[in-house]
């Protein structure tokens, strides 16, 4: 009975983890500008990357493999979000450009 329940647990989450990623992807083929692009990638593509690896350390049984899977997805949760956001940041000084169609530029004047 407790393998059904690990078994639906991680169908689950490699599901999630599957939708979030495609989301991710889809996101940065269609999105209009690199900023949009870089918000896709950096935060459904952590989600969905974590995710994927939860399912992994789970699947695996053993504690030392989830262990260092959990640790995994601590470091992508710590990295992704400031990487895209000092990419972000170096864009922006480089002079790209929002799309011509954002309603607001908070980083204007400064």
């Amino acid at each position: 009975m407790m393998g059904y329940v690990l078994a639906t647990a991680i169908a689950v989450l490699m599901l999630a983890g599957a939708f979030f990623a495609l989301s991710a992807s889809i996101g940065v083929v269609r999105l209009p500008d690199l900023y949009s692009r870089m918000h896709a990638a950096s935060k459904a593509g952590t989600v969905g990357s974590g995710l994927l690896l939860l399912a992994a350390g789970f699947s695996s049984g053993e504690v030392a493999v989830f262990a260092r899977a959990a640790v995994g997805v601590v470091f992508l949760l710590l990295t992704a979000p400031v990487a895209a956001h000092l990419l972000a940041k170096a864009a922006r000084d480089t002079g790209h450009r929002l799309w011509e169609f954002s309603v607001r530029d908070d980083m204007e004047g400064r």
